[in-house]
């Protein structure tokens, strides 16, 4: 059966989101139509509003409505230590253990070359000026377990000491093949507190 234009372009727009596919977008769909037709409308509000309020803070690239997002403009912050995240998620999973009072640097993704994402797609020029401004004394890098993120750490690494830098990556209680954002909240300061000098 064929939906109208209307309906048909609302599925094609969730399925865009992560994790949904077909089945589940046709259901959101109808379920935001038939029963929940205030709630779609507040979301179509606060999506259009999101879109047009937020952008990318200049110095961290985490999501924010001004120059700098608030950890950036603290003055409270550790300038001297960088946190190196694949995603703004795993900021919020760092700031929830309480163990960073330092700076991070959101990549957006990994490197993966057979989909296209290289060190621009990642803003790793952007990262190497900020490492170039002589504030910065240690990188932790926090990418994920995973045999992307661990490429993307070394390749970060690199970048580190040829500024003379050292660099750091998290230690136990992420697992390998796990994402940051998703290990459990206790694992969390572990594995900072223990991370280890990358050679």
């Amino acid at each position: 059966m064929k939906h109208p234009e209307a309906l048909a372009r609302l599925i094609d727009a969730l399925r865009a989101l992560p994790g949904i596919g077909p089945k589940s977008a046709q259901r959101l769909a109808f379920r935001l139509l038939q029963e929940r037709r205030a709630a779609a409308r507040e979301l179509a509000q606060a999506l259009t509003h999101a879109l047009e309020k937020v952008g990318r803070c200049r110095r961290c690239r985490m999501p924010a409505e001004g120059e700098l997002c608030p950890l950036c403009a603290s003055p409270a912050r550790e300038a001297s230590q960088l946190c190196v995240v694949e995603s703004p998620a795993d900021v919020i999973a760092v700031e929830n253990s309480g163990a960073y009072r330092g700076r991070y640097f959101v990549l957006m993704g990994h490197l993966s070359p057979l989909d296209g994402i290289g060190p621009a797609e990642l803003g790793l020029h952007e990262l190497d000026l900020l490492l170039g401004e002589g504030v910065v004394k240690e990188v932790i890098l926090a990418t994920n377990s995973t045999v992307e993120g661990e490429a993307t750490a070394h390749f970060i690494s690199e970048m580190a000491r040829a500024r003379g830098l050292t660099a750091t990556r998290i230690a136990q209680g992420v697992p390998f093949g796990g994402e940051l954002g998703y290990v459990a909240g206790g694992t969390r300061p572990a594995g900072l507190a223990g991370r280890q000098s990358v050679v």
